[in-house]
């Protein structure tokens, strides 16, 4: 083609680059250039020439950049149909703009550099090293130019590794030939970025102080910081006899430029790499280098001159990296010392451990919390934990962490050294809260190994920083607290004060009687020290807090002197009642709004009970009487505790109660404790308000309208009273219990008898009472569901319409907004009478279910031989389910159906479990069918819709509820019908999680996944089959992934198992078959998903293709999908004779086989696919790979000596 018809085609491509590139362009504009280029670099034949004229240095830096941009684009998607002779010409062509077509390297933009760069690595995917074999030759003549084109070449050489080790952006075969011959030339390779690195750096370090030479040595600085990049991508993989070859010059180097701050940050970075390495521990010895004066010398000026020069933000990035490199270190140390690798502790440990220690007591909290995972290795390790010098340290470490682990640093507050380092490393308060509170877990994980070496001064130093907080003078700052005049508010410096000692000595002291025998513990001093805590007083909520931590984290001494146990309940028992107004002035109703901080004292102290009486039953039970006392005076006032707490201090008796160890003795005490519910219970009057919705709206007022929202509230006692007895039939069923030892048991007229497995069945000494209150529950629970009938929710009172809603803080709990820090101490707990009323919905809608959920495990085959249970609790538990929304629905299948079912033996499946779940689970099924079918018709629609912009509309809390459910039922069946492997379930259920949860990639389901006992029962029947075959199958094309990864991992196909045996209808079994493929349409992005669902619909292919020729028909349908290769790979499965492929490599095929079905993430559904040729193999083959040809010839297997021949 003529150069007129070049030249008139670029000033076309420079006019419509320019209105591209103009802020002014119109979009239509705009959109036609940008058509027009991009036609221009699909279909023009003459790219090349163009794209050549469009780089040359004289055009503008945009048009540069264009050019360069149609040759990368000639390269990756025309270079295999390009002729010969035009690939050489454009690979001259482009050395050539390296050589001599860009700026000087100062001048030069970054981005044409980037692009010249990836066209060669594009070239050198394509032809190295078989058709281009001296490239590398090529890159070093070009090197020797000058400082611009060697940093060219570092681009090159790091892109390279970045595409085919890092990113691994080609086909298995090139990456192999490539990384291969970069292997074998790595000695050269090496040797020619450690020169360039020296050589520029010398030229550097002379002429950077004469300021003739300024360019000079920033150009030499420029190659110098590109050469330390390249390394960084190297140093990650290569053979470590590279990185510490001739005496570990590379490391050495790395360490002088640790002190030369253009490059220091650059030279860290590989360090850190270096030092990270994993590997054979004898080839990481020499590492230990690092431990030498020299390096030791270098690692910590640098530390100290950066730290020095102030906050500046490259500073501070150095530090962190040079935090890390020492990290690394440390860990490095604690592998190879100990090995058999003859390692022994470096003499300059000591030195190590200092400079370790500033970095733990560095103003930044970030640089502080970056250190506690090598304190952690050093105080664990088996030598190192001996040393006399780590010893020597744990009254240092521990006396920095008194001073990390106390809250300050909040961005935007001024009140510590920290905030300002903080503000570079945390967005907002709520940023730094959440990285605080997890960086103060790790420390007390590292305190309690501390003093698992050395107890005693852990303690010591516990014990003088409580005395000193004690008798120090409350500051409550420049923020007064809105619970109360003159009290703390969570920033007051005195709160964060308390709060981290407290949290200090609870770490140290629980350690310490972990760790010392009986006779060595300083019994006196503990006692002491109690006895300052109980005679303290307060009255601010926040320290008392602190203080009650105290008595609970000093309380094992008491078991050496239980003569101070009445003091420790007084103190407690003066917390429950916790107020911060004087009584005195007005008396105190339950609807005076509590702020949390109150509300936590409460809680805090009667859980302090309920934990003393839980882990030290022997102890307190000679002061039952004196306990029962404190409880029977303090509910004989209505008004003077919350519900919650009662009942609290109610379980505390029960639990005590069951150390009589006396059937009839429990049995008579449980019932005086419960005759104030029974009698509340079951009048007439609370029996009609159970029994009728609309008297128990009215009842509990809400059908109301209120004048005052946030103090008036005339029906508060009357909800108090049922919470009152729902929270005490709880804490009965779920506290009271038999003795664990059996003879105690049997003494105690607990046994009744032994069922045909010789299982002993035990009586409870509650059944009795509960069940007398039982029918009435069952009532109230009908009742609740029935208010959501649209009639009821209409007789709701203006105030209340919106009573059965869902609380702001379960809101963005499920949305996952965080909530201000402030507020979750200085608000009143309800703001207004409507959240009380929702807040009293929700709490008795769990409590009653998990009542029932703790039935079963509680009174056993008592519970499950209640006449007609199964249709007492289908008439209650599950009536109007079609009215009930997400977020009460859930709550009942976690506390109450999957408890129940996991406890219920046996026995009681065909009576109990299977007539209550088969409804349940078809009705579930028909449930989030529609939910899902909303879902997907609204993702349609509204594609451009705005509302999805708010993060809180109602519309993205719904999908996540729908979600969070479809999460619980899957889990539910799972529980039910697959046999438990090890204990995950327990942990399966962390619902409200991210959905982000790190999925595994592996997810060949065990063979042993076989189905229990229940689940068998319930497949017995066909129409709950169904119902669990097309629930499972279904949701694995619903969107959600953890639920996906689940069901398809644990539950699909022994289920299908479970069926094979009989005659599935043909239609069944496509469908199946397509519901697995339609999830891996919508999952197929996610590795984890994708390779979950490739195994079972490889399963199910493989174990129903030879008796139903249709799933091969659906095969058929599967997009691009290649005949001919479905053809072998049904023959060879459908042919007994011939002999198994290799699991793996059928899977691989069939994988294949599916591609076109395999999702893929946004990002890449319209990318253009690159095709890279294989070129001749580099390595000839010396014999025929064992599995394909000599396995697949012999079918008989009569030759296979052939294998064994040398």
């Amino acid at each position: 083609m003529s150069a007129e018809q070049v030249s008139s085609l670029c000033e076309q491509l420079v006019k419509a680059v320019t209105v591209i590139m103009d802020p002014a362009s119109t979009q239509r504009y705009r959109l036609e250039a940008l058509k027009f280029c991009e036609e221009f670099k699909e279909k023009c034949p003459i790219c090349v020439p163009c794209g050549l004229k469009l780089a040359e240095k004289t055009q503008t830096a945009i048009v540069r950049h264009f050019g360069l941009q149609i040759l990368e684009h000639v390269v990756k998607y025309r270079w295999n149909n390009m002729p010969r002779l035009e690939k050489v010409y454009l690979k001259n062509n482009v050395m050539g703009l390296i050589s001599s077509g860009t700026q000087s390297i100062l001048e030069e933009e970054s981005h044409i550099k980037d692009v010249l760069s990836r066209i060669v690595v594009e070239m050198i995917k394509r032809e190295w090293p078989q058709h281009w074999p001296d490239m590398l030759k090529e890159l070093d003549t070009l090197s020797k130019q000058g400082e611009t084109q060697t940093e060219l070449v570092m681009f090159i050489l790091l892109r390279l590794a970045e595409d085919v080790v890092t990113f691994q952006t080609l086909p298995t075969q090139r990456r192999r030939d490539i990384q291969q011959t970069l292997t074998q030339n790595m000695e050269k390779i090496f040797s020619f970025l450690l020169t360039t690195l020296q050589q520029n750096v010398n030229k550097y370090r002379r002429m950077k102080t004469d300021l003739a030479q300024q360019p000079k040595a920033q150009a030499n600085c420029r190659v110098g910081i590109a050469a330390l990049n390249t390394l960084a991508g190297y140093i990650d993989w290569v053979a470590l006899s590279h990185i510490t070859a001739d005496n570990c010059k590379l490391l050495e180097m790395l360490c002088l430029l640790l002190n030369e701050p253009e490059l220091q940050i650059g030279a860290a970075e590989c360090l850190l790499i270096a030092v990270s390495r994993k590997g054979k521990l004898e080839d990481r010895k020499p590492l230990m280098v690092l431990f030498g004066d020299v390096a030791m010398h270098y690692i910590l000026s640098a530390a100290q001159t950066a730290d020095g020069e102030g906050l500046v933000e490259k500073h501070y990035v150095f530090l962190k990296r040079l935090c890390q490199v020492l990290c690394a270190l440390g860990s490095q140390l604690c592998a190879l010392l100990g090995s058999d690798s003859e390692v022994e502790t470096p003499t300059n440990f000591g030195k190590y451990l200092d400079s370790f220690l500033a970095f733990t007591t560095h103003p930044s909290q970030f640089l502080r919390s970056s250190t506690q995972i090598t304190w952690g290795a050093l105080f664990r390790h088996e030598v190192l934990s001996r040393d006399p010098l780590l010893l020597a340290m744990i009254p240092k470490y521990l006396r920095a962490s008194m001073t990390n682990l106390v809250k300050v640093g909040f961005p935007s507050k001024t009140d510590s050294p920290s905030c300002e380092y903080s503000r570079f490393d945390f967005d907002s308060d709520e940023d730094f809260n959440a990285f605080f509170n997890s960086f103060r877990a790790q420390q007390g994980e590292v305190m309690r190994m501390a003093c698992r070496l050395d107890s005693r001064t852990g303690f010591q130093m516990a014990g003088e920083w409580l005395k000193y907080q004690l008798t120090a003078p409350v500051d409550t700052g420049p923020m007064n607290s809105k619970t109360g005049e003159g009290l703390c508010s969570i920033f007051s410096p005195s709160f964060v004060q308390w709060d981290a000692m407290t949290f200090f000595s609870e770490s140290v002291i629980s350690q310490m009687f972990r760790t010392l025998d009986k006779e060595e513990i300083p019994v006196n001093d503990g006692i002491d020290l109690l006895q300052l805590v109980l005679n303290f007083e307060t009255k601010d909520p926040l320290i008392l807090s602190c203080v009650l931590t105290n008595v609970s984290a000093l309380f094992p001494f008491v078991t050496y002197r239980p003569e101070y146990l009445p003091q420790v309940l007084s103190k407690l028992f003066a917390s429950v009642t916790f107020e911060v107004v004087e009584e005195s002035k007005f008396v105190v109703s339950v609807q005076a709004p509590r702020t949390r901080a109150v509300k936590n004292v409460r809680r805090h102290a009667c859980s302090s009970i309920i934990k003393m009486c839980r882990d030290y039953p022997q102890l307190v039970l000679p002061n039952f009487e004196m306990l029962y006392n404190h409880v029977k005076q303090l509910l004989s006032n209505e008004l003077l505790l919350t519900q919650m707490e009662k009942c609290a201090l109610m379980e505390a008796l029960v639990l005590i109660s069951n150390q009589f160890k006396d059937y009839e003795r429990q049995k008579a005490f449980l019932e005086e404790l419960m005759a104030p519910v029974a009698g509340l219970w079951l009048s007439a009057e609370m029996q009609r308000v159970l029994s009728d919705p609309e008297a128990f709206i009215s009842y509990v007022g809400a059908d109301n309208k209120i004048a005052d929202p946030v103090m008036e509230d005339p029906s508060g006692l009357n909800r108090s009273r049922i919470s009152f007895c729902v929270y005490t039939i709880l804490g009965v069923v779920k506290r009271a219990r038999w003795p664990a030892a059996m003879e105690e048991a049997k003494a105690g007229g607990f046994l009744v008898g032994y069922l045909p497995s010789g299982s002993p069945i035990f009586r409870n000494p509650c059944t009795e009472q509960v069940l007398k209150l039982f029918d009435n529950l069952l009532a109230l629970i009908r009742t609740h569901n029935n208010l959501y009938m649209p009639e009821m929710v209409a007789k709701l009172g203006e105030t209340f319409a919106k009573a059965l809603d869902m609380l702001e803080v379960e809101k963005n709990a499920i949305l996952g907004l965080p909530q201000p820090l402030l507020e979750l101490y200085d608000s009143p707990v309800y703001k207004t009478v409507l959240e009380r009323m929702q807040g009293f919905f929700c709490t008795l809608y769990d409590n009653c279910f998990h009542i029932l959920g703790n039935a079963g495990p509680s009174m056993q085959q008592d519970f499950y031989t209640v006449e007609g249970l199964a249709s007492q609790l289908i008439s209650s538990a599950f009536i109007n389910l079609n009215n009930i929304p997400d977020y009460r629905l859930r709550p009942m299948l976690r506390v109450f159906v999957k408890p129940m079912v996991l406890s219920c033996p046996p026995e009681y499946y065909e009576t109990l479990v299977c007539p209550m779940l088969g409804p349940l689970f078809t009705y579930l099924h028909m449930r989030l069918s529609q939910k899902w079918e909303v879902i997907n018709q609204r993702s349609i629609l509204c594609e451009d819709d705005a509302a999805d912009d708010n993060p809180e509309s109602q519309e993205m809390l719904e999908e996540q509820l729908v979600r969070l459910l479809t999460r619980e039922v899957m889990d539910l069946i799972t529980v039910c019908c697959v046999a438990k492997r090890g204990a995950e379930h327990n942990s399966s259920v962390a619902v409200d999680g991210d959905d982000d949860e790190a999925m595994a990639t592996d997810v060949t389901p065990p063979a042993s996944a076989e189905l229990t006992e229940l689940g068998k029962c319930l497949m017995k029947q066909e129409d709950v089959c169904t119902a669990l075959m097309i629930t499972a199958y279904a949701s694995l094309s619903w969107k959600d992934t953890l639920s996906c990864q689940r069901t398809t991992t644990q539950l699909c196909w022994p289920l299908l198992k479970q069926v094979l045996p009989g005659n599935l209808l043909p239609d069944a079994v496509s469908w199946f078959f397509t519901s697995v493929l339609k999830g891996l349409q919508i999952h197929g992005q996610h590795d984890g998903c994708m390779a979950a669902l490739v195994h079972l619909a490889f399963q199910i292919y493989e174990a129903l293709r030879p008796r139903y020729a249709e799933l091969k028909v659906v095969m058929e349908q599967i997009p691009d999908i290649q005949r001919d290769s479905l053809e072998q790979f049904d023959s060879k499965l459908l042919n007994p004779t011939l002999q198994k492929v290799a699991d793996k490599r059928r899977k691989d095929h069939f994988k294949r086989l599916i591609t076109g079905c395999i999702g893929k993430p946004l990002g890449e559904q319209f990318r253009k696919e690159v095709h890279i040729r294989n070129l001749p193999s580099l390595f000839k083959k010396v014999k025929p790979s064992l599995e394909t040809d000599v396995l697949e010839v012999n079918e008989d297997g009569e030759d296979l000596t052939v294998l064994f021949e040398p």
